[in-house]
């Protein structure tokens, strides 16, 4: 269980180091502060990452601290107890909140379907060697962990039973794992899932060729704040659809702030790659709607366990205002007319 102490420090860590390394923020005074999260260092974090390091976020007259949290079960919990006013969260973490009994909402779709491998050690060649063996994920309510479950099944492999899931938190974590023969395998995302083919990790399953309709990292906030700060969420929207657009249409941007991010990363072969997958239409839309069938996918799996997500309903966990507004505008057009 995360404490409130870990999550008020991790908060400060964040802070603190996006202070120390982000460029100053001009005319700090008449800017709105924000304190965002974000809970992977994968390419589905991007648009935060650019509206940060473009300075659309100050153009759009918000001071933006970003925080790492590792974990979107962590980030969400931050969210939800007012910590932080929004998150890059995936819909599998906003459901489990919401079905808690917390208020939180998507505002905009972010990544809506999934790109992760699920891989192997090099000794396993197919799913057959992963019975009576386990599966490492980030945490249980994960969006990793929702997709290790849908890989095991589409693979004919029931969870929990033919093979166990285990939480080893990271990606560095996961794979150290794997590395020490404690686990037979794990879920990983672009550009990871490249690097980790060339070391030798045996690709099990694609889960984005599954056909699975999926919410992945989208933005969150509570309706709470939302309710407080309308002005506020509004702006921070309008500069999340530039940034989409800025990713769009400058990859050599979106590649060099991507490289900041990911630190120790260095195949460029493998993130040129990801990019492109990344920025598709299909995974990341200019109006960015969140996907009401991606989130129905998720309620209905978590109603085989949970008898509360059965009374859910998609439209219960968006607030579609916002990005309406722009798209109704014209705005969105006019961003990719110029």
């Amino acid at each position: 269980m995360v404490t409130r102490f870990a999550l008020k420090t991790t908060i400060l860590a964040g802070i603190l180091f996006s202070t120390v390394w982000s460029p100053a923020v001009q005319c700090a005074e008449k800017l709105s502060k924000l304190i965002v999260g974000y809970s992977a260092i994968s390419f589905d974090q991007l648009p935060a990452w650019v509206g940060k390091e473009s300075g659309l976020f100050t153009k759009n007259g918000l001071d933006v601290q970003l925080v790492y949290f590792t974990g979107g079960t962590t980030a969400v919990m931050a969210l939800v107890s007012g910590d932080i006013a929004m998150s890059q969260n995936a819909d599998p973490e906003v459901a489990n909140a919401y079905i808690g009994g917390s208020d939180p909402v998507l505002i905009a779709g972010g990544t809506v379907t999934l790109d992760y491998w699920l891989m192997s050690r090099a000794d396993i060649k197919g799913p057959e060697q992963l019975r009576g063996g386990s599966v490492a994920i980030s945490r249980f309510g994960s969006v990793s962990d929702f997709i290790a479950r849908f890989a095991l099944q589409r693979t004919g492999l029931v969870p929990d039973k033919d093979v166990g899931i285990v939480q080893l938190g990271t990606t560095t974590d996961r794979l150290a794992a794997l590395a020490a023969r404690r686990v037979e395998a794990t879920v990983l995302n672009p550009p990871t899932m490249f690097i980790a083919q060339k070391s030798g990790l045996n690709l099990i399953a694609d889960v984005s060729a599954l056909g699975l309709a999926f919410q992945h990292a989208g933005v969150a906030t509570s309706r709470r704040f939302i309710l407080q700060h309308p002005d506020v969420v509004r702006r921070y929207i309008k500069a999340h659809v530039e940034a989409v657009h800025r990713i769009k249409s400058d990859r050599d941007m979106g590649l060099k702030v991507a490289a900041k991010y990911f630190g120790r990363t260095r195949d460029q072969e493998s993130m040129e790659k990801s990019y492109t997958r990344y920025i598709s239409e299909d995974k990341l839309p200019r109006k960015q709607y969140p996907t009401l069938e991606g989130i129905k996918t998720v309620l209905t799996t978590l109603g085989e366990k949970d008898p509360k997500a059965r009374a859910v309903k998609p439209e219960d966990l968006v607030d579609l205002r916002f990005i309406r507004e722009l798209d109704q505008s014209g705005f969105i057009d006019a961003l990719y007319a110029r």
